[in-house]
């Protein structure tokens, strides 16, 4: 039997990530969609590009672009280059060529595409100037609980390691094994791989079903969430912010209510000390969590296809967990 206070600590820490939904997005998330708007989303021909010339590109764009925000290309620096579309004005027949940070016309635009430019773009790192906003990050010390974690990951037999080449997602699952982005703060780290163990635990099923998008990032990070501030750690809205990225709400967290408490609790009942023995109270046993046999999920509408969630990042260089 989970311990008591653990129980406790997740009904609490549950509690208060729904109300932190129900107040909507924060500022600070506000700020950074509206930021990362500003970013063009290229084609897998261009991110391919950017790729294979700057692999730890995160967040690119062209020179204008970078001195809208605040911020300018430092010197010496050199870009990017990405294939630009050159549109054609349909009616007066006159030759113009589209910003490169500009999307490709529409048919019903007066102009058509008749051919491809190259043009630069710069990566995050090669600016320098006013800091691009962010959600908000997981804080505080996670001590010993950071080594308990990890320990609890090799028990159940699911490897850790740590790679670049994982950017700009912070971890990702891919069941039996999980990576994680080096050189993240501790707490953040702790948050990361606290996300990444409830996927391991949730969506990882023999049967290869998955659930849409929405509902496992929702249930993965309402667990980080609660294991976190079970510890002690301070999320600053981050956990909320998180979900609302995916479009989860409270109504989204309600459906995965008892999957969310129960798995957050399996892991607490791991990494908090026991309360001593009492009349009222029988001191838990030590026991390992059995993956694999998640516990029974609600049914939530299934309204998007099951896919995975890739290990690279979509048609996007702006980047989120």
């Amino acid at each position: 039997m989970v311990d008591e206070k653990v129980r406790k600590v997740a009904e609490e820490a549950f509690n208060r990530l729904a109300a932190e939904l129900q107040a909507g997005k924060s500022e600070a998330l506000q700020n950074y969609l509206a930021t990362m708007g500003r970013f063009h989303r290229y084609s897998w021909g261009n991110i391919l590009l950017i790729a294979s010339q700057r692999p730890t590109a995160t967040r690119v764009a062209g020179y204008h672009t970078w001195n809208d925000l605040g911020r300018h290309v430092k010197h010496g620096e050199k870009g990017i280059m990405i294939f630009a579309p050159i549109l054609t004005k349909q009616k007066e027949n006159h030759d113009r060529t589209q910003d490169p940070e500009q999307p490709t016309a529409r048919k019903s635009d007066p102009f058509r595409l008749t051919g491809f430019r190259t043009a630069f773009v710069f990566d995050v790192r090669q600016t320098e100037g006013k800091p691009l906003p962010e959600i908000a990050k997981t804080t505080g010390d996670p001590r010993e609980f950071a080594d308990k974690l990890k320990t609890l990951v090799a028990k159940q037999g699911i490897s850790l390691e740590y790679d670049r080449s994982i950017a700009p997602a912070q971890g990702v699952s891919f069941g039996g094994k999980i990576q994680l982005l080096p050189d993240m703060q501790p707490a953040e780290e702790f948050s990361v791989l606290a996300h990444e163990l409830a996927h391991e635990m949730l969506h990882h099923t023999k049967d290869g079903t998955r659930q849409p998008k929405v509902f496992e990032e929702t249930q993965a990070e309402a667990v980080a969430y609660v294991v976190c501030r079970g510890v002690g750690l301070e999320t600053n809205g981050a956990a909320a912010d998180y979900i609302s990225l995916y479009n989860g709400d409270k109504k989204t967290l309600a459906q995965s209510l008892s999957v969310i408490q129960e798995t957050s609790s399996r892991i607490l009942d791991q990494l908090l000390p026991p309360e001593r023995p009492s009349q009222f109270h029988e001191k838990p046993v030590e026991r390992e969590i059995p993956f694999g046999s998640p516990p029974t999920r609600e049914s939530p509408e299934r309204a998007a296809a099951n896919t995975p969630a890739p290990p690279m990042p979509d048609q996007a260089i702006s980047f989120d967990r």
